[in-house]
């Protein structure tokens, strides 16, 4: 079993890196193939629009410190064309890849530079060795993690909740029976959900089957799955789907503010946020990142709705079998250099820091796993919480399952599989259909 799946346990920071002069000297130091380096250091990725525009201000502190200026451009077909352009010759200093399936393929094509060994030191220290083994290929360590999300929160409404007399769920069989109660009390469906998303239809479904594999059958099956040795027929997963189908197969209880069952597959995953907000959906399932998207609704009244655990919109994280379980499933981007220049590599070793980490959290809408980092800088107290657990001694977490099998199940047959299981396929079909990926 390699590193990555062993028992991950993240440390809750107990102190921060020495000054951010100190970290850029060492940077100097060690920094690739010697010299004054290029004065701009381009990076390239799929984060577009204001998370944009604040990663490019999160270096503002490092180029007055350095004089190294750094250009991040969004593209959002980065995915499927940063492996064609590496290929061809156009590859970026630096690029921003959300998934270690595509960071293994561009690893493939010779041009990913191994990592510095201060980089390398960095993500000892302040991240672990799962996240270190997802940046690693065939024993060699190429990416340090940048940022991160959590993903299994159940977002809900705190005044909602109190005028139905309902509390949050501590386990599984909880959340089946609030369900329950709220189509009970409201007279309509309990959840929504959207599974639809550009040339990527299905994601979210496959998000709440993660979710439940590594709540029921443990982080050793859910490793196992992600390698292969656990199939999808494999009654452990089967039993995942049938948890879910409680919930989302079942035409009471979904889908709230856009119709049947059927019309998850039509309803984009993020149009969710906004009916929630306003009240007309109780409950859907999404990662840390809808936070954001709340920014961009409205509460009934017509205001800007406010996520707080007294506001109009929050959330819990989906709770396991039993009460106090601590498993969750995250995602995250990891920092690939193709240049040897020793400004490249200053800028590759300052985004491994606690230093980074906390420039970019503090500008609002992310947060970090890096233990060094400082979660009160997080721009809301639900990202503060989202980042304590990350880095929490007690949390077991998994990267997620379908960003780590072959692409062929991944992001082809699992996706696929959730879309026409939604549509009525039996379950049993679907399972064989997404297994047979791994024969293409």
């Amino acid at each position: 079993m390699s590193n990555w799946t062993r028992r991950r346990r993240l440390l809750v920071p107990m102190a921060f890196a020495g000054a951010a002069a100190l970290i850029l000297a060492g940077c100097a130091e060690s920094s690739g193939d010697g010299g004054s380096g290029k004065t701009t250091v381009e990076i390239s990725g799929g984060i577009t629009g204001g998370e944009a525009d604040a990663l490019n201000k999160s270096f503002d502190q490092f180029t007055k410190d350095t004089g190294i200026k750094v250009k991040y451009t969004g593209d959002k077909s980065f995915e499927g064309n940063i492996v064609t352009k590496v290929t061809g010759g156009s590859a970026p200093d630096i690029a921003i890849v959300p998934q270690p399936g595509l960071l293994k393929s561009l690893i493939g094509t010779g041009e990913v530079k191994e990592a510095s060994d201060a980089v390398s030191k960095n993500v000892d220290k302040y991240w672990g060795e799962d996240w270190k083994a997802y940046g690693t290929d065939d024993g060699k360590f190429y990416a340090a993690p940048m940022l991160a999300n959590l993903k299994g929160y159940v977002w809900y409404s705190p005044a909602k909740f109190k005028e139905w007399g309902v509390e949050v769920p501590q386990t599984w069989d909880e959340l089946i029976s609030l369900t329950k109660t709220i189509t009970e009390k409201s007279g309509g469906p309990s959840w929504c959900a959207g599974f639809a998303s550009d040339a990527a239809s299905g994601w979210p479904g496959t998000d709440w089957i993660e979710d439940l594999v590594l709540r029921q059958a443990g982080p050793d099956t859910y490793d196992d799955w992600v390698s292969g040795k656990v199939k999808f027929t494999d009654p452990q997963i089967k039993k995942a789907f049938d948890s879910v189908g409680q919930i989302l197969l079942d035409p009471q209880y979904v889908n709230a503010g856009f119709g049947d069952v059927k019309s998850i597959n039509s309803t984009a995953f993020a149009d969710v946020a906004a009916k929630v907000a306003d009240g007309s959906c109780p409950m859907t399932h999404q990662a840390s990142f809808l936070s954001s998207n709340f920014l961009e609704t409205k509460n009934a009244a017509g205001e800007t709705t406010k996520v707080a655990p007294d506001g109009d919109v929050y959330a819990f994280v989906l709770p396991g079998e039993e009460a106090g379980q601590k498993s969750v499933e995250a995602g995250g981007e990891f920092v690939t250099g193709f240049s040897d220049d020793a400004n490249v590599q200053k800028v590759i070793e300052y985004m491994s820091t606690p230093e980074w980490a906390n420039a970019r959290v503090k500008l609002g809408g992310v947060v970090s796993a890096n233990k060094g980092a400082d979660p009160t800088l997080a721009s809301s107290e639900f990202l503060t919480e989202t980042m304590k657990t990350l880095q929490s001694d007690d949390t077991t977490v998994r990267f997620d399952a379908s960003d780590l099998m072959p692409a062929t199940v991944g992001s082809g047959s699992f996706w696929k599989g959730m879309v026409n299981w939604i549509d009525g396929t039996p379950t049993d079909k679907v399972l064989a259909d997404i297994q047979a990926g791994y024969d293409n």
